[in-house]
């Protein structure tokens, strides 16, 4: 009987260990396509999986942060979903190209205008986001799925460093180290290129017709050098004839 107990009891805590391992289910994601690099623009995709078996996600609603507020964000057209970005005053304004940007986008929002996304499947939503700040690591945003069957999932929870992963965990978008490098040259640098350009055309130009010159006198001297030789030669060749005659 001792022996049974213990083994049931083994079972089950093996059982638990098991359940314990499981992963947990698939949740809303936001990847950018490509790099999202400080400073810069990017497109991302937030990627909804369907986690039930009998019904499909019919909307989906986008919190954008507003700690680091976007200026820009622009939804890709997608068949069968209708898309409605919202945007809100900022308590700051902010500065991008020059320009004050006294509103910001505040959430998105898609809803399904025929199956959405059934059971098995899941959908990317692509957003062209800037531009992105370069005081921050990452940006949570938090997401609220719906679905056919009026049941709403909230991924608001923002996972904190050093815990362990929230339940419902908000989307968070990881910034790459701002780029270097590929920024076009000034108009002012192109001028400076230019202008050294045309002078050392205009130094080549100046040196060819100093080095033309040069090798046709060379040339002429060695010509006549040659003809001064022949003519020295035909006429100590023409006095010994004289001589012998």
């Amino acid at each position: 009987m001792k022996a049974t107990r213990i083994a049931a009891a083994g079972a089950l805590a093996g059982t638990a260990v098991v359940a314990l391992s499981v992963p947990a289910f698939a949740h809303v994601s936001v990847q950018p396509e490509g790099t999202a690099a400080k400073g810069g623009y990017a497109v991302v995709d937030f990627k909804v999986p369907n986690e039930r078996d009998n019904a499909s996600t019919t909307k989906l609603e986008v919190s954008f942060p507003t700690d680091h507020p976007l200026a820009s964000a622009m939804p890709e057209p997608m068949a069968g979903w209708k898309i409605e970005v919202t945007k809100s005053k900022l308590d700051k304004p902010i500065e991008m190209h020059g320009e004050k940007i006294s509103e910001a986008v505040s959430k998105i929002t898609w809803t399904a205008e025929g199956k959405g996304v059934e059971p098995g499947y899941f959908q990317k939503f692509p957003v062209s986001i800037g531009q992105l700040p370069e005081d921050t690591d990452e940006l949570a945003f938090k997401a609220i799925q719906t679905y056919s069957n009026k049941e709403v999932v909230r991924w608001i929870e923002v996972p904190q460093e050093g815990q362990d992963e929230p339940e419902n965990p908000a989307p968070v978008l990881a910034l790459s180290a701002a780029e270097e490098g590929h920024h076009g040259s000034s108009s002012a640098d192109k001028a400076s290129d230019s202008d050294d350009a045309e002078a050392a055309a205009a130094k080549t130009e100046a040196a060819e017709p100093a080095d033309s010159s040069d090798t046709t006198a060379r040339v002429l001297g060695v010509v006549g050098i040659v003809v001064g030789a022949l003519g020295v030669a035909y006429g100590v060749l023409a006095g010994r004839r004289r001589t012998d005659a």
